[in-house]
């Protein structure tokens, strides 16, 4: 049974919400699926992603095959770069605490990044004016009035 971690929509018409589930290759895009493992809102600013790392680990070391945009939002949260660490432990290329040295350091690269961005993306909207539309303005009367 091929397994595959991939995202369900939900919300309404132009206002999507994902859960990321893992699910039969064959089941329908928001049908049956075995396992909840978070959830993706693209409409915040940044997107929001909750996800259960330990059991989207869990799976993929199963053999579960992320879909392109999954594969995105694990690679954004570091799953992917963890699961790379273990398969090294693994092999015998170090041992696990600097495994997880390095994940953690990589990960406190990560978040002030992220907090960089978020801040660029604040001060931009700050110092965007505010441009209103003509029909928000009161129409000005041609003429005298009488």
């Amino acid at each position: 049974m091929p397994v595959k971690i991939r995202l369900q929509r939900h919300g309404a018409k132009k206002r999507p919400f994902y859960f990321i589930v893992v699910a039969d290759a064959r089941a329908p895009r928001d049908g049956k699926f075995i396992q909840k493992i978070g959830t993706y809102n693209p409409l915040t600013v940044p997107a929001s992603i909750n996800i259960d790392t330990d059991k989207a680990l869990r799976w993929l070391q199963k053999g579960a095959q992320p879909t392109d945009t999954v594969r995105r939002i694990l690679s954004f949260k570091g799953v992917l770069y963890l699961k790379h660490l273990l398969r090294g432990v693994k092999l015998g290329l170090f041992d696990e605490p600097t495994a997880f040295t390095k994940f953690e350091q990589w990960q406190a690269e990560h978040e002030q990044k992220v907090a960089a961005r978020r801040d660029s993306h604040k001060k931009a909207r700050v110092a965007a004016p505010i441009v209103r539309r003509v029909e928000d303005t009161p129409a000005q009367p041609e003429g005298g009035e009488a």
